[in-house]
């Protein structure tokens, strides 16, 4: 698309960082997939499309810079590229965690605690990211702040999550029948599982962090950067 003017780049930059966020998600959404279903070749997808990703964030670095230094916007035009510009960030932590998670499910070996809804957890994640962007695109400050408030619930799930793997591994009630499991291949897939759920924490983080900056865009407000 032709940029002729000052409001088509931003409009268009809206766009591009909307485009980055429905492939980050996309990319959390096959690793889950190859989680679940032990699928490698989905799991392979995941990582060798990471590129395409921090190819689309360097373009729109770049573009946020140069619309930084060659238009010196001001007020709301101001905040919204400089949001803009951390968004995308958080937006491609968010792809470099679904590769974590695609090697995961590459290196993982065995079934181990059934119990842990790693599926759930991550779509509450994915949820809270999508609520993020559309609160971003509508800018709206409710959206921001109810993303705010579910970090707590995400942060509960990954606790129980964990808690719940280190119990059972303590008190020896694991691996799903795994009896013949070795301690150390079993050691080696209870921390995959931990990493797990950490990484899936953390796409919640970036998600607050995405309604955070489109809070500040909107109303100036900073109460969510802290």
């Amino acid at each position: 698309m032709a940029r002729n003017t000052y409001q088509s780049r931003l409009n268009q930059l809206e766009e591009d960082v909307l485009y980055l966020s429905e492939l980050a998600a996309e990319r959390v959404r096959y690793a889950l997939d190859a989680l679940e279903d032990k699928d490698e070749r989905k799991a392979q997808e995941v990582i060798e499309g990471d590129h395409e990703i921090n190819r689309i964030y360097l373009d729109l670095e770049q573009d946020c810079i140069d619309l930084l230094a060659l238009q010196q916007p001001v007020a709301g035009d101001l905040r919204f590229i400089a949001a803009s510009f951390k968004i995308i960030t958080d937006l491609e932590r968010i792809g470099d965690l679904a590769t974590n998670l695609a090697q995961y499910a590459i290196d993982a070996e065995n079934d181990v605690f059934a119990e842990v809804d790693i599926r759930r957890i991550g779509d509450a994640a994915l949820d809270m990211v999508d609520q993020a962007m559309d609160a971003y695109e509508s800018e709206d400050t409710d959206l921001c702040r109810s993303v705010a408030e579910r970090d707590d619930d995400l942060d509960a799930m990954c606790d129980t999550a964990s808690q719940s793997i280190v119990r059972d591994l303590m008190s020896g009630d694991d691996f799903e029948g795994d009896g013949d499991l070795d301690p150390e291949t079993a050691l080696v897939d209870v921390r995959r599982l931990l990493l797990t759920v950490r990484d899936l924490e953390r796409i919640g983080d970036h998600a607050v962090n995405v309604a955070a900056r489109t809070l500040y865009m909107i109303d100036n407000d900073d109460s969510l950067l802290f």
